[in-house]
């Protein structure tokens, strides 16, 4: 991220504009520098001011930084490795888009299983009071599915609501971005309903992520394809909605179950396929953590200041 001093960095973020620059002026990733490349980002920022990164990789790659631009390897959450994931991965290791965040005294990690292409996928949990590689317990199965379903447990993301009840929403392509209840004490499965708050009658829709800013809940999601190095066209969309379970629309009125959604970011230039965005609250504002590839086909942390204009809604500044 470009160095920028709290001050003029919340000067930036708190401006009222009178709308959010169009597709075409979207900004450049922030400079960052070491360890950047990372797939389907999730940060926090600790106690410390350190910075924590968990992202796509062998058993939940980590990342680490002091000052949001200079980022190193800091291992994986599960060294060990992390059998229960077996029957979902072929056996493999290479676990998918974690969610991280820090909650009641520990940092809470959703991740996925899966192999490419399959809807045969579960989502997990483990906590840690350091998340420190090494130092994460797993807590358990939250959701799954098999080949019959039409939805797919991928993609976690975990958003507390005004009235301290835990959602976790989830999903990719099938019939679109689901969302569960979560019992608070636990962070697991709380009941066996299934809501639908996103989709694109099949088409490519994940990554959701959802934050309150206001009287509005924000619901992040990427459109169109991601995993394809340079070609890839992944972009990032939102809508609101007054209540966490939706319904959520976009700029323009059209409902998110319906195809709806408003540009935030997409690829120009020589960053392509930008997209699996995470939202993280700093001193200094709120951030857009993703990840975008490379005219080399390499992925890499993106990393940009969020604002709002006259009307609500976000962009990137």
């Amino acid at each position: 991220m470009v160095r920028r001093t709290a001050l003029v960095a919340a000067v930036v973020l708190t401006t009222t504009v009178l709308a959010a620059p169009h597709a075409q002026a979207h900004p450049l990733p922030g400079h960052a520098t070491g360890d950047v490349g990372v797939h389907d980002p999730s940060a926090v920022r600790r106690a410390d001011g350190s910075y924590l990164v968990a992202h796509t990789g062998t058993n939940i790659a980590l990342r680490t930084s002091t000052d949001r631009v200079a980022f190193r390897s800091a291992g994986s959450a599960f060294p060990g490795g992390a059998s229960w994931t077996a029957p979902y991965t072929n056996g493999g290791n290479n676990l998918w888009a974690p969610d991280l965040s820090y909650r009641n005294g520990l940092y809470w990690l959703y991740y996925s299983a899966s192999t490419f292409g399959s809807n045969r996928s579960a989502i997990f949990l483990a906590t840690s009071p350091s998340g420190n590689s090494g130092t994460w317990t797993h807590r358990g199965l939250v959701v799954e599915s098999r080949t019959s379903d039409n939805f797919n447990a991928i993609d976690p993301d975990l958003v507390v609501d005004d009235q301290g009840r835990w959602w976790l929403s989830f999903g990719s392509f099938w019939s679109g971005i689901k969302m569960v209840a979560l019992t608070p004490s636990t962070g697991l499965r709380s009941d066996s309903a299934i809501r639908s708050i996103a989709g694109r009658n099949g088409g490519a829709i994940e990554a959701p992520n959802i934050v309150k800013r206001g009287s509005y809940y924000y619901l992040f999601v990427s459109f169109d394809l991601c995993c394809r190095g340079a070609a890839s066209t992944y972009r990032v969309m939102v809508g609101r909605s007054a209540s966490v379970t939706g319904p959520y629309v976009a700029r323009d009125g059209t409902a998110l179950t319906s195809g709806g959604g408003t540009e935030v970011l997409a690829g120009q230039g020589s960053v392509h396929g930008t997209g699996h965005q995470d939202v993280l609250t700093d001193v200094d504002g709120d951030l857009l953590v993703y990840h975008y590839y490379t005219g080399t086909g390499a992925s890499r942390l993106g990393v940009n200041l969020l604002a709002y204009d006259s009307a609500g809604w976000p962009y990137l500044r």
